[in-house]
């Protein structure tokens, strides 16, 4: 089903500076008339753990917190000769978001002690000697205005706050509770931007710090926080694999600006520019495809132990919808050692794969001594490893799937012609609807309607292209690329199909 987009945000971030696996990857911005092109990639971190928050001291050198040696320190890079040095080696604590000060050779940093006191911190740049910038604030990320001013996001009553500090003068001026982490000074201007989280839409603003006033700019990219500003005032805002861009001079709306097509970068957490608009810095979780090919290609190698270290340990795996098969990666443990050590022709075929934000679809054709066994198998990752896995066994049969699909394209047609009669048609009376895996929304031909009649009627532009199907027996899966009101959707959805109607849909979001 095309469904009607409901945009979802995330619960407001607190700074606890969780330990994900990440990278900090930098790219050269390279103008060729009116078309950007990011070359030269580089994994700048290239670190096992946590590595992210980078901000860029200058045209040629990084800043950003890595860990090592079970604690968090400042690094920089160096892009002339691709070198790494360590700006901290704290004991008993660790840094995040250094930031270079305006006009010094020393660096602004968060401190967190292993006893738990946070506080905002200044670092002489050669020799890490470290002082105390704002006692009694909290402070989870911020910028700088200019030398003596700065404006943070502070950690209070368990939300940020927007609070503007004068050093020099000792004050501390909180101007906004519920707002986000990302804070950067708007080029060739007196103000600086931050996130606004006081309703459900999470929104861009400008504040000026010396006389507080606010302007509203545009809303967020959906569920995404983390901003950069260009020289020519165009914002860059990361969401899934690819960087969408707003000029508020010329732009109504975010356009699409860079899609990552490497398995590599796969969600962009936080992302970063200098002043001369040289240089992008992107940070991003390892890949969910990555982590999953991983996984394949141990299973290909019936290596047990490679098989299993791609799971987290407390991983879940399903019969579609919810029938436990097994809890934590140990649990699986015999079958697959049993498995590969007795079956020498096992080998899995990926026919189709797709990817939506941290979830990969994979139709899989496991070729055994005597059998082939067809199977859809949802993998859920987080943090670096598969955290749950949902098998689908539909049954394969020829003229069944073409039955099928010959009914989810009519589905489709009715769609994209915003035909309401034609598409309520393709739905048994009863057609259950629920979100990935199985919580139920709604049912029945009548709730269809009243959610899109009107929205048929109000979106001339409305388009559904399928990018990738998968098809088993009874079952189709759609990986849908949308256009609704100028803006631009990915979205999967499993139909089941039954005496040539579809009986259930299944939302992965």
């Amino acid at each position: 089903m095309k469904y009607i987009i409901v945009l979802l945000v995330v619960l407001t971030t607190i700074p606890t500076f969780s330990q994900t696996d990440t990278e900090v990857y930098l790219f050269d911005i390279i103008k060729k008339e009116k078309t950007i092109i990011l070359n030269n990639q580089r994994n700048i971190s290239n670190n096992k753990g946590y590595d992210n928050q980078p901000s860029i001291f200058n045209d040629t050198m990084v800043l950003f917190s890595s860990t090592r040696n079970k604690q968090t320190d400042i690094v920089v890079y160096n892009s002339k000769n691709a070198k790494i040095d360590w700006v901290t080696e704290t004991k008993n604590g660790s840094e995040y978001s250094p930031t270079k000060i305006p006009n010094k050779n020393q660096v602004s940093s968060i401190r967190l002690d292993q006893d738990g006191k946070q506080l905002l911190y200044r670092y002489d740049y050669k020799t890490g000697e470290s002082k105390v910038l704002l006692e009694g604030l909290k402070v989870g990320y911020h910028t700088w205005f200019n030398e003596d001013m700065l404006v943070s996001s502070v950690l209070e009553d368990n939300a940020l706050s927007l609070v503007v500090s004068n050093i020099k003068k000792g004050t501390n001026h909180t101007f906004q509770k519920k707002i986000g982490r990302s804070l950067h000074k708007i080029p060739n201007t007196n103000l600086i931007s931050y996130i606004s989280k006081e309703n459900k839409d999470w929104e861009i603003k400008s504040i000026d710090p010396i006389t507080g006033i606010t302007e509203k700019i545009i809303h967020t990219v959906p569920g995404s926080e983390d901003i950069c500003w260009l020289p020519d005032g165009t914002i860059l805002m990361g969401k899934g694999n690819t960087v969408f861009k707003f000029n508020p001079k010329t732009d109504s709306g975010w356009n699409t600006f860079y899609t990552f097509m490497d398995k590599e970068i796969g969600h962009i957490s936080r992302i970063a520019t200098n002043t001369s608009g040289s240089m992008l810095a992107v940070v991003s979780d390892i890949s969910p495809e990555h982590i999953v090919q991983k996984q394949l290609d141990a299973y290909n190698a019936k290596d047990i132990d490679a098989f299993l270290a791609t799971y987290n340990d407390n991983v879940l795996i399903y019969d579609y919808p919810d029938t436990v098969r097994y809890k934590g990666k140990e649990t699986m443990r015999p079958y697959y050692d049993k498995k590969f050590k007795t079956e020498p022709n096992l080998f899995c075929e990926i026919k189709h794969r797709i990817v939506l934000g941290n979830k990969v679809i994979d139709e899989e054709y496991v070729t055994y001594s005597d059998r082939i066994v067809k199977v859809i198998s949802v993998y859920e990752v987080e943090n670096g490893k598969i955290a749950k896995v949902t098998f689908i066994r539909p049954q394969p049969d020829n003229d069944i799937e073409k039955n099928s699909e010959n009914i989810i394209n009519k589905q489709l047609n009715a769609y994209n012609a915003r035909d309401i009669d034609a598409f309520v048609a393709t739905y048994t009376k009863d057609i259950k609807v629920y979100n990935f895996p199985y919580k139920f929304l709604y049912e029945g031909h009548e709730k269809i309607k009243e959610g899109y009649t009107n929205f048929f009627k109000t979106t001339p532009d409305l388009n559904c292209k399928i990018k990738n199907r998968i098809l088993m027996g009874n079952v189709v899966i759609d990986e849908e690329f949308l256009t609704i009101n100028n803006q631009h959707y990915s979205a999967v959805a499993i139909y089941e199909v039954n005496n040539e109607k579809i009986t259930k849909v299944v939302f992965i979001q």
